[in-house]
């Protein structure tokens, strides 16, 4: 009885999921009324794969005055040739290039990004991650959330992409398109945003000196989504900006994928403890193969796992028409993907410990970063 309940409460949410996916419409020929100037924060770490498009993307904006500001703590870093080469080929944009090891804390992310912002010209910030990439309406988006002046800050969904076509970045991608967009659509219907997400992190600069600047930050393994929840509450709003922005996946093995989403699992689970905990009841494929193994029948056994197999596949279709991916279908990936997500569910809970740009740490109950050791090799 209670399998089937987990299966019948699993197969209900998913099917939610799919219609949330497939209902989820952005607006067409949006302009801002305002262009207020923008500054870009982008910190960067490493020559990740793509990274030149990536980057570039940023500095090929629709909008009339815009800065992007680029960060790498080191000077021998890879990313410092990438960085140059996107400078030579946007001649006509307003780029700078900051090479500071500066540490404000242990979230070496943010750090970087507080150093970008001494360089800031604008009052209006976009921070985005270094494996994001967009199109050159972008910023015009990102404006016209901003035309409400209650808005204090704002975000974007995104969307996956796997670039080198290997399992591991196949797997990265359809966590991102067939279970995170997805589950927060889901989230959307029931309460208001209070949370950005690193694909983009927009602030004005007067509230963000109002929560405590990025030295607030500076500790937090969820920089992101503290810094929506800060802004909620000292009384702005976090709009969802009308854009998804892509994610360029790369994932050199499984065993590296697990660790970066081990890595993700722990942030949420310190910042929603009770919904990550309950979590487990929206995988669906370990719900069918959990009523499978305690039913006495053959037949409804085999019901379960073909119910579990087909919602999945469903969710599979649904990403692959919203995203407007053309690659041929994986729906043996799809089924993996869910049942490696209760892996990852669980292995969550064995301890506080998280890997991230060659360093170990280790995170309080409240989310605080504390480092372990001595830096690896990335």
């Amino acid at each position: 009885m209670i399998f089937g309940g987990y299966l019948l409460f699993a197969s209900g949410y998913v099917l939610l999921a799919i219609r949330r996916l497939l209902a989820f419409k952005l607006p067409t020929n949006l302009s801002p009324k305002h262009f207020p100037p923008i500054t870009i924060l982008k910190p960067v770490h490493g020559a990740e794969v793509e990274l030149f498009e990536n980057l570039s993307s940023f500095c090929r904006q629709d909008y009339p005055e815009y800065q992007v500001v680029f960060g790498v703590a080191t000077e021998d870093d890879p990313a410092v040739a990438v960085i140059r080469q996107v400078m030579a080929a946007c001649p006509a944009a307003d780029i700078t290039l900051t090479v500071n090891g500066r540490a404000i804390g242990t979230n070496r992310k943010i750090g970087n990004v507080a150093n970008c912002a001494l360089l800031a010209k604008h009052d209006l910030f976009v921070i985005a991650d270094s494996d994001m990439r967009v199109k050159p309406s972008y910023l015009q988006c990102v404006a016209a959330s901003f035309d409400d002046p209650e808005v204090g800050a704002g975000t974007c969904l995104y969307r996956g992409r796997a670039p080198d076509g290997g399992l591991a970045s196949m797997l990265g991608a359809a966590f991102i398109n067939e279970w995170f967009l997805p589950s927060v659509l889901v989230a959307l219907k029931f309460k208001s945003l209070h949370f950005c997400f690193g694909a983009t992190m927009a602030v004005r600069r007067t509230i963000l000196q109002e929560v405590g600047g990025f030295e607030r930050l500076a500790d937090e393994l969820a920089d992101d989504y503290m810094l929506g929840e800060l802004v909620a509450r000292c009384g702005k709003q976090v709009a969802l900006i009308p854009y998804v922005v892509e994610n360029t996946v790369q994932e050199t093995s499984v065993g590296a994928l697990i660790r970066h989403e081990l890595r993700w699992a722990r942030t949420i689970r310190t910042v929603q403890p009770v919904g990550f905990c309950l979590s487990f009841l929206t995988y669906v494929m370990p719900a069918a193969v959990a009523f499978a193994l305690v039913t006495p029948s053959p037949a409804r056994a085999l019901l379960a796992i073909a119910v579990g197999i087909g919602l999945r596949a469903l969710m599979h279709d649904a990403a692959r028409i919203v995203h407007d991916i053309d690659a041929p279908a994986h729906y043996s990936l799809a089924v993996v993907r869910d049942l490696l997500c209760f892996g990852v569910w669980a292995m969550s809970f064995v301890t506080r410990d998280v890997e991230w740009q060659g360093y170990s740490f280790r995170v309080d109950k409240k989310g605080h970063l504390a480092l372990k050791g001595t830096p690896q090799s990335p």
